[in-house]
């Protein structure tokens, strides 16, 4: 049954947000409560492979089950949630084979998406991604202060989707965001304990210089390195945790 489990969302008592959805007409409660509920995911505030506890989740976001199950089933479709029946639903686990195909997935749609926003953006593609280059390069990402990592996280992600917002294709778009969402799961665990590594900032200059250079096999060549080599460095973490 889905309200087995006591333990379950057991973080998000603290800051339960039951005054903040409501239905305007463009944002329905449920993707309001999928948004919320992304976000603990991602963050690790809800645990990998975690059991997610329908009556409790109803009581702290003060939301009927239908609202619920709307934001449930959108998680589904972005591979964080899973569903079995006599089970309920649990947060997606995560394992170095998910990781190493998100990671391959990555290098080759988003390397496409680049491509295409080089042949396709024009000179405000290119500002916004300066901007975004900028506003990322600029802020303090320090594991010691956990408020630093959520702030560099967002504008991490605004960079990278940035990168490829110029190339035309909302298919390819939806497609890469989903991947940088699974992504972000595993960069989150590894970003507790250590503030990345020294050369990220470099790597991001040098993609985006390159990008609005028009140089695209430069750029492509280096956004590749860089995701392929951000997911060497999670799987080596996560096999030192023991995660298969």
């Amino acid at each position: 049954m889905d309200s087995a489990d006591d333990s379950s969302l057991g973080p998000l008592t603290e800051d339960a947000p039951s005054a903040g959805f409501l239905d305007d007409g463009k944002n329905t409660i449920g993707s309001q409560l999928a948004w919320r509920l992304r976000e603990a995911i991602i963050s690790g505030e809800l645990e990998a492979g975690s059991k997610i506890n329908l009556d409790k989740a109803r009581k702290i976001f003060n939301v009927s089950l239908s609202p619920l199950r709307e934001g449930l089933a959108r998680l589904i479709s972005d591979g964080l949630v899973e569903f079995q029946d006599n089970r309920g639903y649990r947060v997606a686990p995560i394992s170095l084979a998910n990781l190493e195909e998100v990671t391959s997935l990555r290098e080759e749609l988003e390397v496409f998406a680049l491509r295409e926003s080089m042949r396709l953006g024009d000179v405000d593609w290119e500002g916004n991604v300066m901007r975004a280059l900028h506003r990322l390069n600029r802020t303090e990402r320090d594991a010691a202060h956990p408020e630093t990592l959520e702030h560099w996280e967002a504008l991490h992600r605004e960079f990278h989707l940035t990168l490829i917002s110029g190339c035309g294709k909302p298919l390819l778009l939806h497609f890469c965001s989903l991947l940088l969402n699974l992504n972000d799961r595993y960069r989150r665990v590894f970003l507790i304990r250590t503030s990345g590594d020294r050369n990220v900032g470099q790597e991001h200059s040098e993609i985006a210089q390159g990008a609005v250079a028009r140089d695209a096999d430069y750029a492509c060549d280096k956004l590749r390195q860089h995701i392929h080599r951000t997911g060497t460095n999670l799987r080596n973490h996560l096999a030192t945790k023991g995660i298969v």
